[in-house]
């Protein structure tokens, strides 16, 4: 009886643990966590496992879970980086987005997570438009590189697919691209490669038609070849 009332006794003893001020949502760092963090004194039995006391315990941690305001903050809902994967690369407007192709629209073989990519697509209204539609997409998850003995075909069977860092603007033109891409008119679109490193951009332009045709000539070469009708006169 005597050590049953001493345990009693000491459920009833209050300690002083952490619960959130606001919500803490999935993906906060812990540095960020522990500025959301108010303490409180609670009786012991009341204590939840792995119950936060000192703010320096979510050091180097990010928020695997959400919790509520009021909750007591627990190290159970927080881990690594590597254990959030590809949420623990997200902030602000960044979204995670995912785009099925084939393996040459995808580079499939050679792209690695932490490349950098251009979406590069051919558009047609009345003639073709072909551009650099968003520039600087970082690929959290490469496609599979082909079978041993394959080749990259443009079969979308295959289930190539790589998940790339964009802003919800870029997400949502992108989206439209894909779309509205129709590839027996000969609408295509393909990523690029960025360098790894110093890796720059030429100035934004739209290629038709008549700037692929016309592009390098030189005055001479152009009066010599380009007609009034706007057509070339190609002999």
């Amino acid at each position: 009886m005597t050590s049953y009332k001493r345990h009693v006794q000491r459920g009833e003893d209050h300690v002083t643990v952490l619960v959130a001020k606001n919500d803490i949502k999935e993906g906060t760092s812990g540095a960020d966590a522990s500025k959301l963090l108010t303490s409180v004194e609670v009786p012991r039995r009341s204590v939840v496992p792995g119950a936060v006391a000192q703010p320096d315990q979510l050091s180097g941690l990010v928020a695997t879970q959400r919790t509520l305001e009021g909750e007591q903050v627990t190290t159970r809902r927080f881990g690594t980086l590597s254990q959030l994967g590809v949420r623990a690369q997200l902030t602000g407007t960044l979204r995670a987005f995912q785009i099925i192709g084939d393996g040459d629209q995808l580079l499939a073989g050679t792209l690695n997570a932490g490349d950098r990519v251009d979406f590069v697509q051919t558009v047609e209204e009345d003639r073709f438009y072909a551009r650099v539609f968003v520039r600087d997409l970082k690929v959290l998850q490469a496609p599979s590189a082909p079978a041993a003995g394959s080749k990259l075909t443009n079969n979308l069977s295959d289930g190539f697919a790589v998940m790339v860092a964009a802003t919800d603007n870029q997400a949502q033109r992108i989206q439209w691209l894909l779309a509205n891409a129709d590839q027996k008119k000969g609408e295509r679109w393909h990523l690029a490669l960025r360098p790894v490193v110093h890796d720059a951009d030429s100035k934004d332009h739209v290629d038709t038609f008549y700037t692929v045709i016309t592009d390098g000539l030189t005055p001479a070469e152009y009066a010599a070849n380009w007609t009034s009708t706007n057509q070339p006169a190609l002999s």
